[in-house]
């Protein structure tokens, strides 16, 4: 396709259109689709980070869902539900072994004067009650707040987007229709202010950003998904997840790896990435048992005249309890938390988050 230029969060990138399965003659357009898609089922934009402060270590993350409710789509009252957002927030405490964390849901009728959450179409700009996520220039600003924490940090862009699975169209299923808009952007430079038990103190650190929307997502054989998103300390930035079968086997896999200075990543195929845990850990609260140490394999095609390269990685929780309870949100008891990414000489290479879903009970979207 023909090659076009796009500026987005004040970055110049090359980016090449796709037409995605069943809607034939649109492609992604930037600020646009850093924003809202209404019409789809099903969207997210998900922020994650490793934040310093002085010899203090944390980890955040601060996550908006919007759900289309079909039922009301059709209805004129200004009070219809048209879309429900949701959002979860928390702060990995590792010096104190603790998670912090909180949730919270409203209705997005698009009437501005009743309703307590909105998502732009246009650009980034979430927002639900006073917690927000909004794009302002080549940056991010983060707010959210809990019982016991709360943050407000200024994430900059320091690479182009990455744009995951096939330019963008990422597959999740063996089914084509299993299938979302995805993009992320790695390695965020992120610096505020972060108050954990009435403390506040001044942080910096590396975050990444998620943001992803589909109709139909998991096929029906799928209970959840593990996933990890890692900065390299060398600049790079790995992607790898896979969709799990209630018997513990791989419906579907993926991933990315992209070298620093470069637009374009590496995609891994579904038989390029293979989790295998090797240490868990029984959740005190939910007695759910979760695998809280992996090795990952990656399997990455060099080009044609050359061999493929695998590679072995072993992600390792920072702390075990990083168990998230969002029963009163979207329903789901799920394991989310800062990781690090060891080579296999066991070198540390890469700090960043590891997602594990459908553990509890089967996860419905």
């Amino acid at each position: 396709m023909k090659r076009r230029q796009c500026v987005t969060a004040g970055l110049s990138l090359p980016f090449w259109p796709w037409l995605a399965h069943g809607q034939s003659g649109q492609a992604l357009r930037f600020p646009r689709d850093l924003g809202s898609h209404p019409d789809h089922a099903i969207e997210w934009w998900y922020i994650t980070g490793q934040l310093q402060a002085a010899q203090r270590q944390f980890g955040f993350q601060l996550t908006f869902f919007r759900s289309r409710v079909p039922v009301t789509q059709g209805m004129t009252s200004a009070f219809a539900a048209k879309q429900l957002i949701f959002a979860h927030a928390a702060v990995t405490d590792v010096a104190g072994q603790r998670l912090l964390h909180d949730q919270r849901i409203a209705r997005a009728s698009g009437n501005a004067h009743i309703d307590l959450a909105s998502a732009s179409e246009s650009d980034t700009a979430v927002q639900l009650g006073d917690w927000s996520l909004q794009r302002d220039g080549a940056s991010y600003q983060a707010k959210a707040s809990g019982a016991d924490f709360s943050f407000q940090l200024a994430l900059r862009e320091t690479q182009p987007l990455l744009l995951q699975g096939d330019q963008g169209w990422s597959r999740k299923g063996p089914e084509a229709s299993q299938a979302s808009y995805y993009y992320s952007l790695p390695q965020l430079q992120a610096s505020g202010q972060l108050s954990v038990a009435g403390q506040s103190l001044p942080v910096q650190g590396q975050a990444w950003l998620d943001h992803e929307w589909s109709q139909s997502l998991m096929h029906p054989q799928a209970i959840g998904w593990d996933w990890i998103g890692m900065n390299l300390q060398d600049g790079s930035a790995l992607t790898a997840f896979r969709l799990r079968t209630k018997e513990g086997g791989t419906l579907w896999a993926g991933g990315s790896y992209r070298k620093p200075g470069l637009s374009q990543a590496e995609i891994f195929t579904e038989t390029g990435v293979i989790f295998t845990p090797e240490r868990h850990w029984k959740s005190p609260a939910s007695g759910v048992s979760y695998p809280v140490q992996w090795s990952v394999q990656i399997t990455r095609t060099q080009a044609t005249t050359m061999p493929t390269q695998t590679e072995r990685f072993t992600v390792k929780a920072v702390i075990d309890n990083q168990e998230l309870d969002s029963r009163l949100s979207t329903g789901a008891i799920y394991w989310e938390g800062l990781s690090e990414l060891f080579d296999s000489s066991g070198k540390l290479v890469g700090r960043g988050y590891l997602e594990m879903t459908g553990y509890a009970s089967p996860l419905r979207l």
